[in-house]
């Protein structure tokens, strides 16, 4: 399990990708305009399809993918035991190196979570 905290790791990226952005910015117009498609609702819901991008982050270990879909689940209302039943499938299909994401993911689902809290508690 990374020793990382999930909420940096977004923030950092998406500090990281700013010149980027601004450098080849058709390329990341064009990469958002497929993200917004292909995440928007249908007839998969957009949330099936938030999980299904984060089963594919964990097996394909990325944790910067874990970060942004945790986050992008609990705003669309997901559950941590929703989270749970499909962690169970990413390590049915992935084995062992899906099990150590599986538990990578539960971190920043509860780290997310937290500060989301926190967040509410301010206000």
């Amino acid at each position: 399990m990374s020793n990382f905290d999930h909420i940096s790791l977004v923030n950092e990226i998406n500090s990281n990708l700013t010149p980027f952005r601004k450098s080849q910015s058709d390329a990341m117009k064009g990469f958002a305009q497929l993200a917004q498609a292909a995440m928007a609702e249908g007839d998969i819901s957009a949330k099936h399809k938030e999980f299904i991008a984060l089963a594919i982050g964990i097996t394909q270990h990325c944790s910067g993918c874990i970060g942004f879909h945790v986050k992008a689940l609990q705003k669309l209302g997901a559950t941590r035991k929703e989270c749970e039943e499909m962690l169970s499938v990413c390590v049915y299909m992935g084995g062992g190196p899906a099990l150590m994401y599986a538990a990578e993911t539960l971190k920043a689902w509860d780290d997310m979570a937290a500060e989301h809290a926190d967040k509410l508690a301010l206000k």
